[in-house]
């Protein structure tokens, strides 16, 4: 075999992606078990690969030096010792070539199946370690296949999984569509690396707008918070630190091209941008954009806020099945409660407890009640 074997496992780490040195070093350790398994030893085994041996290979053993041989899986005379090295003595410890002419069926099986299952663990090791470190990250993703309501695509070395529930609505999925998908988790299994991955994950929209808009990726402009219900809407409030520079209109990008980048990955999600405020006040009433707000009131656990809204504003600043003011809620962690003008009027108004983030008129705000 001699220098094939190098060859072969040249081309094996090819075929694997696999370190051709992780390679030989599973190899030694299979042909060393092989070897106590064909002589049935215990003896310490080390095994060289050589290009220049006939086999490829050599198994050493190491053996004490004795005046009388017992035990010749440990054990060699003193006269075979000096013939290795002229200087042993009597108790002299050395690696002592055992290479066999034929491993035997037993042996060769053994080799064989330590080497099957160790290529097997080192490729869930490179793959596990090629994708815990993205966690968070967005990948382009190619489908496969769908099973029982999941997708399946291919990451390029590997497999992932697209649950039910990390799916957006308004997406279809079929056979060799490329899609961005965002890396979850890695999670180890007796098996393969398990990797879950999700189109509706709120930093899904946080990475497509860095990759973006420039600003976002150098650091000048921030978002700051974001509220998204996936593939439908999404609210997003940014910042910056620069004066001369508007974080809204970097994120929507000349005639809408960057944020419109955005939401053609996104299944045409509609993405509403808008300036973070210092004040509370301000962020509630540029979060129910594009509804005109009169006036909120906040309350002095600075958990709720009352927002005034002209008569005919109102079923716009709740948006259609409460969808609006809910992820104006989110956005700004507040509780919101949306009222009109003639319902103020008439005594229906108030920093009173809003309703919850889901019901028709959810709730939003922070401080004492003073009006903006």
């Amino acid at each position: 075999m001699s220098g094939d074997l190098l060859d072969m496992l040249h081309q094996l780490a090819r075929e694997k992606d696999i370190p051709v040195e992780r390679l030989v070093d599973q190899l030694q350790k299979a042909l060393a078990a092989g070897y106590r398994r064909h002589k049935g030893t215990l003896a310490e085994v080390s095994v060289e690969i050589d290009p220049t041996s006939p086999h490829g290979f050599c198994i050493y053993v190491e053996k004490v030096a004795v005046a009388k041989v017992e035990d010749p899986t440990i054990q060699i005379s003193l006269e075979e010792a000096r013939e290795i090295d002229p200087e042993a003595e009597i108790g002299d410890v050395m690696d002592v070539d055992e290479t066999p002419e034929d491993f035997g069926r037993i042996a060769a099986q053994t080799v064989k199946q330590m080497m099957v299952q160790g290529i097997r663990d080192l490729e869930r090791e490179i793959l596990f370690n090629e994708y815990v470190d993205r966690v968070g990250e967005i990948i382009q993703a190619v489908v496969q296949r769908q099973e029982k309501g999941a997708v399946v695509v291919s990451l390029g070395k590997g497999e992932a999984i697209l649950p039910k529930g990390e799916q957006m609505r308004g997406d279809h999925y079929r056979f060799g569509d490329r899609i961005e998908v965002l890396l979850l988790r890695v999670d180890e299994t007796s098996r393969a690396p398990q990797i879950i991955v999700s189109r509706t994950h709120p930093n899904l929209l946080r990475r497509l707008f860095e990759r973006e808009v420039p600003e976002i990726h150098d650091g000048v402009v921030e978002i700051v918070r974001l509220a998204r219900e996936a593939g439908v809407r999404s609210k997003v409030a940014v910042a910056t630190r620069d004066t001369n520079v508007d974080p809204v209109g970097a994120c929507v990008g000349h005639r809408g091209s960057r944020v419109q980048a955005v939401t053609q990955e996104l299944a045409d999600e509609k993405i509403d941008i808008i300036r973070w405020h210092d004040d509370p006040r301000q962020n509630v009433a540029e979060a129910l954009s594009p509804a005109k707000i009169s006036r909120v009131l906040l309350s002095r656990d600075n958990i709720a806020a009352t927002v005034v809204v002209p008569d005919d504003q109102q079923s716009l600043a709740i948006g259609r099945a409460g969808q609006n003011v809910r992820l104006a809620a989110r956005l700004t962690e507040l509780k919101l409660d949306i009222r009109s003008e003639s319902q103020m009027a008439a005594g229906e108004g108030g920093p009173a407890p809003a309703a919850s983030e889901g019901s028709a008129a959810p709730a939003v705000s922070e401080g004492s009640p003073e009006a903006v």
